[in-house]
Formats: structure tokens, sequence, C-alpha cells
């Protein structure tokens, strides 16, 4: 199993504060978000277990996946997510020159605003890697550089459902951002942690918030 934080320090919140870790409010509102779709099956399983708690979230998605799965993207929007831009092709930023990153970049850029309706300056970089130098241009064209405070860990096969679930609501607070992935490799972890994570943060008495 990698080493990744579970929860976001707050040291490193404050290295990186140029960065949403998470919105700390008063009101019990915490942020469920989902990387790399839209994704044939999954991302629409995922929008019938938010939709059974009248739960919103927001999907960052992968350019490649929307031009292949343009309907799957049009109905999250329909349903009142918000949804962020998570580059092309999936790009580790700490591999890939500003320029190219940013022309990938616009390109899942291009292929969210061919639907009239959406509406995005949210930006979440794939694997939380990120140049400084890509993170100020992203700045300048208005978008928000969205990190978390909580990551589930769906994605990683070697950890057992019941730790997924653990990771993904054990140290949950007021204002966190929660990452899971509707993405294939992460489907057997998350089809059993989301519902029951679901369900948990009603009875604590959590309100469901996508970002803006």
């Amino acid at each position: 199993m990698k080493f990744y934080w579970i929860k976001t320090s707050l040291l490193i919140k404050k290295l990186f504060s140029n960065y949403v870790w998470d919105i700390p409010n008063t009101a019990n509102k915490i942020y469920l978000t989902f990387d790399d779709g839209p994704t044939p099956e999954i991302t629409e399983w995922v929008l019938q277990e938010l939709k059974k708690y009248n739960a919103k979230a927001t999907f960052f998605c992968i350019g490649n996946n929307i031009e292949k799965h343009p309907e799957i993207f049009e109905k999250v929007i329909a349903e009142g997510h918000s949804i962020g831009n998570h580059t092309f092709n999936h790009l580790n930023g700490w591999k890939t020159s500003t320029e190219e990153y940013l022309t990938n970049f616009k390109r899942c850029e291009t292929e969210i605003y061919k639907l009239k309706t959406a509406d995005c300056h949210l930006f979440r970089p794939p694997y939380g890697k990120i140049k400084f130098s890509q993170a100020e241009k992203l700045r300048q064209l208005g978008y928000k550089i969205i990190m978390w405070d909580v990551l589930s860990a769906d994605f990683d096969i070697s950890i057992s459902k019941e730790r997924c679930l653990e990771n993904a609501t054990k140290k949950v607070t007021s204002g966190s951002i929660i990452v899971f992935h509707d993405s294939v490799k992460a489907f057997p972890n998350l089809e059993y942690t989301l519902p029951k994570a679901l369900k948990y943060f009603k009875e604590k008495g959590f309100v469901f918030e996508k970002l803006t």
C-alpha cells in the first residue's frame, strides 16, 4: 500500500494556502467530490446513490471521458451537481511542462463548454500534483485549485473495503472536502463505501453541498 495523507495536515494547508483544502463553516456542510469520470454505469450509479439522500456533489471530469460519454456528463449537470476540470488525459503536473499542461487543461475546458449549460471555474490536479507555475496560470484564468481535506483512497486496490469506509468517514469535520473516484478501478471500494458513508454522514447531521 502506498503512503498518502488520509487527512490533510494543517501544515500542508498553510504551506499551500493558495489551494482550497476545505471550506470551514458552522452549518455542518461537507463537500463530496468524485474524480476521473464520467464513466459508463459507475457515474450513473453514483448519481442514484446521491439522489437517495438529496445530496449534491462535485464531479472533476477528465476531458477524454466527457468526449466519449457526453450524455453522462449532461446527466451530472442536469441533476444539479457542479463540475470541475481534471485535465483531458489525467496528467501528472510534476512530470509535464507548464505549456503542455495548460494545453491539455484547455482541451478539457473545450469539452466542458460544448454543453452550453456547463459552468466551470473549478480545477483539481490529477494525483494532487501541480507545479506552482501551472497553478498560477490557472488562477489567472479564474480557476480555483481544489484539493481535499479527506481522501477515501478508494482507488487503492490493496486496501480493504472496510478500511476505505473508515478513511472516508472517520476524520470528516464540518467543511471537509472528501475525495472519491467514479472510475472502474475504484468501483469495488466505492460500491461498498459510498452508500454507507452517505448514511453515516446523514445520521451525524452533515449537509451535502456542491462546490461553487
